[in-house]
């Protein structure tokens, strides 16, 4: 009887899984076969399964399209200079942090956590950038936010957690001063959380647009994300400009013609401007679950 149990515990458990993991897929997989069908059926929301009238006008647009590649050379940019700028501050910092002997740790705990919850507001964060000179700044896209309170906690969990203290003391012994416990011992041993925040931070930074919206007017600046919203969202919303009822039919039609792209555009889009975190997580994979488990749980 108690074979049986298991038997259909394991059953029940493996169809869950199978449908957790048909959720998590599918949406990935329609993405793929949209982009690779006519604009008609998928605006009729007759693709389900398989691509229908196989065409790659989407990818043919978007290698034609200058702006897009553009934003993505400048995304690029951002990611990898904003993820290094974010690593320099937050590493460092946790590790200080986890010193929980530290003259003023707990006022310092205190005003990291305060800002966690409070900001000064969008106009006074406008005002300070403008009186830093970083409007219409490629630079503002990779300096601010520099420090995640919450990835610096996880990072300094994990010092204090999983880097036994008689490390350090072996390096005091040896006559080592404190860059030295850091640079030897701390971040070699820190590999799983490092790894975890700093794709975080490369997520955060590759999926960027407010900042651009907001503080960059000069389209050669924007990032890939600002140059797809303006795409999809301009040539979706076209057709229902008042103005075109009384517009040419041959313009019309052209117009027209580029909304119902636009439609299949944005999966083409998504799929390529997904593709370099796809291909960048499997590397990263065998560190995250351990770094997110130790950073978060342990404290």
């Amino acid at each position: 009887m108690k074979g049986k149990k298991i038997r259909l515990f394991d059953v029940i458990n493996t169809i869950l899984l199978l449908l957790l993991a048909f959720v998590c897929i599918y949406p990935l997989y329609y993405t793929v076969i949209a982009s690779f069908s006519d604009y008609i059926p998928v605006a009729t929301g007759k693709v389900s399964f398989w691509p229908i009238d196989f065409t790659t006008l989407a990818y043919e647009a978007i290698l034609d399209n200058k702006e897009i590649w553009l934003g993505y050379r400048n995304t690029i940019i951002y990611t990898i200079l904003g993820t290094l700028f974010n690593l320099f501050l937050t590493v460092p910092t946790a590790y200080v942090m986890s010193k929980k002997r530290m003259f003023g740790h707990t006022l310092l705990t205190w005003f990291f956590l305060i800002t966690m919850y409070f900001s000064g507001g969008m106009v006074p964060t406008y005002l300070l950038y403008r009186n830093l000179n970083l409007i219409n700044n490629p630079m503002i896209m990779i300096v601010t936010g520099g420090l995640s309170v919450y990835n610096m906690i996880v990072a300094r969990t994990y010092f204090s957690s999983s880097i036994p203290e008689s490390l350090y003391e072996s390096v005091k012994i040896d006559g080592g001063s404190e860059f030295d416990q850091f640079f030897r011992i701390a971040l070699p041993l820190s590999k799983p959380v490092v790894a975890v925040i700093t794709l975080y931070y490369a997520v955060g930074h590759w999926n960027s647009y407010f900042n651009a919206m907001m503080y960059l007017s000069n389209r050669k600046y924007h990032p890939l994300a600002l140059v797809l919203r303006r795409i999809l969202i301009l040539n979706e919303s076209i057709v229902s400009d008042d103005r075109l009822a009384n517009m040419d039919a041959r313009i019309l039609a052209d117009l027209t013609q580029k909304a119902n792209m636009a439609v299949v555009m944005k999966y083409a889009l998504v799929l390529i401007s997904s593709l370099p975190l796809l291909i960048a997580y499997p590397f990263v994979q065998k560190y995250f679950v351990k770094g997110v488990m130790i950073g978060s749980v342990k404290g």
